[in-house]
């Protein structure tokens, strides 16, 4: 791969203006990178979002066999291939550059999203169908596993200075921006279609456009100019577990740390909410997505608005609000709401609520990103994240579920709290200014 570029490596010495030309190349390059990041969370969320409509025909509850397979399924795509894919796509833009391991990762998602769409249905070949299923998921897990890291790497290093927070912040406006699209679309299908068709064939028209969508962002990822360099690819050791533990152990469990809230939080305040909203303050099912819809919009509208706050205050200062905030509202603000059927205070309340993690979301990227060396950034971001990830945040549903069916609700959101305020703790440990990425000056 050429290492020739209109765009410098951010770590490279850099003059101190950029010139327009290089100015519309670096915005492109970000726009290029936030679509894939969008095609990616949408096809991963339309999964969750149609089964509904698909599971019957893959999952017959006549069969004990199927419904195992369904269960490993999710099991192993949404926590073994996460941590797997952050690896490996890791190492692969260490390694052999970021552009390579983004248009991998597309495609791979790509191919995943157009294989459900056509898979044959339990009835047409029994068990297989289920099976074929679960390796879409996984292939479709490895490759969101491996969307993060690489995203988040790439669009770091070709961010204008002095605005990385702002630019870096489109990472998650793109992700949320999938799940609400994922929604529209499911919404749509269902003014459309009745429940019938939509059973029988209508579920892989999600599918089908999430594939056409990933190959229009296969295209323009192809046209990323390459950020790693030379001598960083072809460092002994670059994108390898040893390397990255050897020096930078202590960057890689800060990360790991403050994900850890991050994620728990994250997840707290956006997928589970929903059933808090119906299982705790019993509003209508309807009533619960149109407040989490709503809110979600907000959450996305203020990436970009916090972002920049990031390139005033500092990353650090940023992650610091994030966690005091945390750990001081979470439990008020689960009070409030458990004491409220009005479902407009229930979204500002939440609102409230994703407004403080917003001070985490908005600059997630950049701020792991600073912490590593070009070598070794992609690994120790992507790594860092799916295992924190996959530990916290994607067991928050269940560690959620558990203790209300014990009687403790409560102290579930003890837990958030706590784990704030180990990310308030670990923030501490945060550089006044990022360690590897140039500043301006």
């Amino acid at each position: 791969m050429s290492t020739s570029s209109a765009l410098p490596a951010a770590d490279a010495p850099a003059p101190r203006a950029y010139t327009p030309e290089e100015k519309r190349h670096r915005i492109f390059a970000i726009m290029a990178a936030s679509s894939g990041n969008l095609v990616e969370w949408f096809d991963f969320y339309v999964y969750a979002f149609s089964a509904l409509y698909f599971a019957p025909a893959f999952f017959p509850k006549s069969d004990p066999t199927a419904q195992l397979l369904n269960t490993a399924g999710v099991f192993a795509a949404g926590f073994l291939m996460r941590p797997i894919g952050g690896w490996l796509f890791g190492r692969i833009a260490d390694r052999y550059g970021r552009k390579l391991s983004l248009l991998i990762s597309v495609g791979m998602m790509c191919a995943g999203s157009l294989a459900i769409a056509c898979l044959p249905t339990y009835a047409a070949i029994g068990a297989w169908a289920p099976f074929l299923l679960l390796v879409c998921r996984l292939v479709q897990g490895l490759s969101v596993g491996g969307e993060y890291g690489t995203t988040a790497t790439y669009m770091s290093e070709v961010a204008l200075r002095g605005q990385r927070g702002f630019f870096s912040s489109f990472q998650y406006v793109t992700l949320i921006g999938g799940q609400l699209l994922a929604v529209l679309v499911i919404v749509a299908l269902e003014a459309l279609f009745t429940e019938g068709e939509l059973k029988a064939w209508g579920w892989r028209i999600p599918f089908v456009i999430g594939a056409l969508s990933a190959v229009v962002a296969l295209l323009l990822r192809r046209t990323l100019h390459e950020t790693q360099t030379e001598a960083a690819r072809t460092s002994k050791e670059a994108g390898t577990l040893s390397g990255l533990m050897r020096h930078h152990k202590a960057a890689f469990f800060t990360v790991l740390g403050f994900t850890a809230g991050g994620s728990l939080i994250f997840y707290t305040f956006t997928t589970y909410m929903q059933k808090y909203l119906v299982n705790t303050m019993h509003l209508p099912i309807k009533t619960a997505s149109y407040v989490m819809t709503g809110a979600l919009f907000l959450f996305m509208c203020m990436q970009p608005l916090i972002g920049a706050l990031s390139d005033r205050i500092g990353r650090r200062n940023n992650m610091l609000l994030f966690g005091g905030l945390g750990a001081l509202c979470t439990v008020p603000l689960i009070t409030a709401l458990q004491h409220t059927h009005n479902p407009v205070l229930a979204f500002v309340l939440i609102t409230a609520a994703l407004f403080v993690v917003s001070f985490y979301t908005s600059i997630s990227g950049i701020v792991k990103a600073e912490m590593f060396p070009p070598e070794v950034r992609a690994l120790g971001v992507g790594l860092a994240y799916a295992v924190a990830n996959a530990l916290f945040g994607g067991t928050a549903e269940y560690a959620a579920l558990g203790l209300k069916s014990l009687g403790h609700e409560q102290a579930f959101f003890w837990y958030v709290t706590a784990m704030m305020v180990v990310a308030f703790l670990v923030s501490l440990r945060l550089p006044r200014q990022a360690a590897y990425l140039h500043h301006d000056h």
